[in-house]
């Protein structure tokens, strides 16, 4: 019962993340206007806009004008319904499985925002830093200290590769490590960032391998970070002790 309820508000909060991923890059408010379809910008009723089932219904159409609607926003909610799931069967109903869902939320926000438009905006970096203080002060999870050091860490790390590759790593990308920093210390941002490399050269190699993206042309950091981070986020006290074992 509690996994059916959960998956339910994980569609819905991604059909409010879907709003996230399309308004804030434009600079435009996540509340006002109202829903609307963006080709002839009729106002959405209630019944357009029920997460994943709409979308079936409608054939991917716009119901006044048959404009078509991008697959990717039943995509976003049904990824988050299913991330959702995931921490709640990694974490159990613990005090951290709402923090969890909050930074899978950001997390998700990011990762879209970036590789659409290469950007990673302050206004989801500065609710992301302050969130996860509040959260390690909240739950004592994380001493101030430790938070302190895994920004000047996270951040610290791109900006030493961002100097020495000429430009090579962005200023978001830089902004967004340090940001994590204190939502998961120093040691699980290594762990999110050794992670974010790994997967950047595999998931780069894919895109081009399935022609998403061209040998030439830029591929966002931001969205392998942001997986980097959650897996750690879950995961990473796991695969530390799994490396020291085998390793050390």
């Amino acid at each position: 019962m509690i996994e059916l309820l959960l998956g339910t508000i994980g569609l819905v909060i991604g059909s409010f993340l879907n709003v996230c991923i399309y308004r804030l890059p434009l600079g435009m408010s996540v509340v006002r206007p109202p829903s609307h379809c963006p080709a002839c910008k009729s106002r959405l009723t209630a019944w357009d806009l029920v997460p994943v089932v709409s979308y079936i219904f409608l054939q991917g159409q716009c119901r006044h004008c048959q404009a078509k609607i991008s697959g990717r926003y039943a995509m976003v909610e049904l990824l988050t319904a299913v991330i959702f799931l995931i921490c709640l069967r990694t974490l159990g109903l613990t005090d951290f499985l709402p923090a969890a869902l909050i930074f899978a939320c950001f997390m998700i926000v990011i990762t879209f925002i970036d590789y659409d438009h290469q950007l990673i905006l302050d206004s989801v970096l500065i609710p992301l830093a302050v969130t996860g203080l509040i959260v390690n002060s909240w739950l004592h999870s994380l001493g101030l200290a430790d938070m302190l050091i895994g920004s000047l860490a996270g951040g610290g790390l791109l900006l030493v590769l961002a100097i020495a590759s000429r430009g090579g790593m962005g200023g978001g990308d830089i902004k967004f490590a340090a940001a994590l920093g204190i939502w998961l210390g120093w040691k699980l941002t290594l762990v999110a960032l050794l992670l974010a490399f790994i997967m950047g050269g595999f998931g780069s190699m894919l895109l081009m391998i399935l022609k998403l993206k061209k040998r030439k042309d830029m591929i966002p950091f931001g969205p392998f970070i942001a997986i980097g981070a959650f897996i750690s986020l879950l995961y990473g006290n796991q695969i530390l002790v799994w490396y020291l074992r085998s390793f050390l």
